[in-house]
């Protein structure tokens, strides 16, 4: 488990260890999650995406002394400012599932109109070699969409399904996992990462 292409996901959550897997399988990097290594999750104490992403990278990196890649991301919805942001995971509570979320989420647009309910998925991926990369690879997407007012569809995780996705004409819930990463947030981040993680050669 310890060879030149097993990487570290400086996370626990297997749904994001499925998703990021997908992804990246074509190029065959092995994810490996950091709760293999009994390693604890790292303090987020950053104040943006790439800050917290950069800390969990180098948590992940240190504890284990393998390459490790972070994906720090939430939704940021215009009427409250870009509220939750780096908060998504956490907005109801410190501890909050992601039905709490998401209830509190819809609680704090009740009644706001449609128009007013844009919002937008972010996601940063921050790739480093080892604890003390000077250069870590920092790749970021968007995913643009609205908060709908009553759930649709059981896929995905998070806010999937509320986010509504005009485009698709559909939830990010209720697409199928290849059609989520096709457009998502998270779909454009690892595409670019596994661009530049080709081009660039960081496993050389």
């Amino acid at each position: 488990m310890s060879n030149s292409k097993t990487t570290i996901l400086a996370s626990g959550n297997k749904k994001k260890l499925s998703e990021l897997s997908a992804i990246l399988s074509p190029y065959k990097m092995s994810l490996v999650p950091q709760s293999e290594f009994a390693v604890e999750d790292a303090i987020e104490d950053g104040l943006t995406f790439v800050e917290n992403a950069i800390i969990k990278a180098r948590h992940a990196c240190l504890k284990t002394g393998l390459p490790a890649i972070s994906d720090d991301s939430g939704i940021e919805v215009d009427f409250l400012n870009g509220n939750p942001g780096i908060y998504s995971a956490r907005f109801a509570e410190e501890s909050a599932t992601d039905e709490q979320n998401l209830q509190k989420l819809l609680q704090e647009l009740n009644d706001v109109s449609p128009q007013q309910r844009t919002a937008r998925y972010q996601c940063v991926i921050v790739y480093m070699r080892h604890a003390e990369d000077p250069t870590p690879m920092i790749c970021q997407g968007s995913w643009e969409g609205q908060i709908i007012t009553e759930k649709r569809g059981d896929g995905g995780f998070g806010y999937d399904p509320i986010f509504y996705c005009p485009v698709a004409q559909k939830t990010a819930a209720q697409m199928s996992a290849e059609e989520k990463s096709a457009i998502s947030h998270r779909g454009k981040a690892l595409k670019q990462f596994a661009e530049r993680y080709v081009t660039e050669g960081k496993l050389r």
